[in-house]
């Protein structure tokens, strides 16, 4: 006899049995991977995929590359979780898989992955992915950041570095890119825990402009006082970038602020000034803007105090732009977005987590997370032009979680979306506008459009 389970609340027993029918929580895929397949998703991995293999019995390689990105988006925050959907038939059916593949077939993938196959695999992927965005009229803001990923254990390129929730146990520091304009990361390094911010920054830049397509303009490079460094500075005026970054509160720097005399106020607590300065080892002067606010009661103030100054506390930025001060500091704020960014990442497709004990395994799954996260922002623009940006997992909760019944009708795959999910109602509009959005031309990369090299 078929157990029965009385509910916690009522008195009606519901029995339980089972079904031969597939059925999938992740019906809401649907939209998403018909957003990919007009674009040429599986042909731009099959086509730069640096490996063959030879066993007949082999998952393909671009199969295997699919299964770990759909399991990031379904909620994979190990290698081990990407085999959550190896029963999954009916979700087997919507990508056209024979067979998932396990844990160590994944692992396996990325343990393939040395410098010289992560720049050809994912150098013509991520311009094949720029090719699908807009460049606004005045260009895109660029933000750079680095982050922390604690690591238990000794992995490649694993050390001691700058790791303020756990300080003294091993870590790397990756160096991001984003776009502030569209959520959309546009280059990303791992680096070694002990790594400085700033280190390697001028070449991570170089190799992130020789990926945007001609025509692209840059507005602005914004970026916090881990990149206030003359070289780094020095880089982007040879680039003729226009740049927003965080001074480091250098006793010079500090005594020039208190010598202001010239305050523009903006209201009672704010006032914003500027002056010019060559820093100790710089090659010339430059411009630093400044923002003073009043210290007061019920609120914190943001900056800091200078001994000089009893009253106030200081934040200054130094830039080559001509704009004043108080749309300059309003223009920095906008860089908050990076952070939020780099918390999606993390919490929701869990950029920090998939880690082996080979350094390019580590960076090559670090990059598929993030190819990941462009490929959700790209179909958000797409499936919702008009609607307000949703973060990854919230994505996966509003949409991508349906629950559906495969099934066929004569010769035809069918699968049912549950109405009580919503169903065809809720996922026909994505569709809809999926196959009516016109289909950008691929750009071409345009490494000399600024000075630099792409090697790293």
């Amino acid at each position: 006899m078929p157990p029965v389970v009385t509910p916690l609340f009522g008195k009606a027993k519901v029995k339980l049995t089972q079904t031969p029918r597939a059925v999938t929580p992740f019906g809401g895929l649907a939209s998403f991977l018909a957003f990919l397949e007009p674009r040429g998703f599986a042909r731009q991995v099959q086509t730069h995929l640096p490996w063959q293999l030879t066993s007949p019995n082999a998952i393909p390689l671009a199969h295997t590359f699919t299964a770990f990105v759909i399991g990031v988006i379904t909620g994979a925050r190990r290698f081990a979780h990407t085999e959550l959907a190896r029963a999954d038939r009916a979700l087997h059916a919507l990508l056209g898989l024979e067979r998932w593949p396990g844990a160590d077939t994944v692992r396996g993938l990325f343990h393939r992955f040395t410098q010289g196959s992560i720049q050809s695999f994912w150098r013509p992927l991520w311009t094949w992915s720029l090719g699908r965005l807009v460049c606004p009229a005045g260009g895109f803001s660029r933000d750079l950041d680095a982050t922390v990923f604690p690591r238990s254990g000794r992995q490649q390129g694993a050390a001691k570095g700058y790791n303020p929730r756990r300080p003294g146990r091993h870590s790397h520091h990756p160096l991001l890119a984003v776009l502030a304009e569209a959520p959309f990361v546009l280059h990303g390094w791992l680096r070694s825990g002990n790594t400085g911010a700033a280190k390697g920054a001028a070449a991570f830049l170089a190799e992130a402009l020789a990926l945007l397509p001609a025509g692209w303009k840059i507005r602005c490079v914004r970026a916090d006082s881990g990149f206030f460094e003359d070289a780094l500075l020095t880089f982007l005026e040879r680039c003729s970038l226009t740049y927003l970054v965080v001074a480091r509160l250098t006793t010079q720097l500090k005594r020039q602020a208190a010598a202001i005399r010239t305050w523009q106020a903006v209201d009672e607590h704010y006032a914003v000034g500027e002056f010019t300065a060559q820093l100790l080892g710089w090659s010339t002067p430059r411009r630093f803007v400044v923002v003073r606010e009043t210290i007061r009661e019920g609120k914190a103030a943001v900056g800091r105090k200078l001994m000089d100054v009893p009253g106030y506390t200081f934040r200054i930025w130094v830039t080559n732009r001509t704009d004043g001060p108080l749309v300059l500091w309003r223009d920095y704020n906008g860089r908050a977005t990076i952070e939020q960014r780099i918390e999606e990442l993390k919490n929701d497709l869990a950029a920090d987590d998939f880690c082996t004990q080979n350094f390019w395994a580590t960076e090559a799954a670090f990059l598929a997370v993030l190819f990941t996260f462009n490929l959700l922002s790209l179909y958000q623009q797409t499936a919702t032009p008009k609607a307000d940006y949703r973060q990854p997992a919230t994505l996966r909760t509003a949409v991508f979680l349906c629950g559906a019944i495969l099934g066929r009708s004569g010769r035809q795959t069918v699968l049912h979306l549950s109405a009580a999910w919503g169903g065809w109602d809720k996922h026909k509009p994505l569709l809809e506008a999926i196959f009516q959005w016109p289909e950008a031309t691929p750009p071409k990369l345009n490494p000399t459009a600024y000075p630099g090299s792409l090697a790293r």
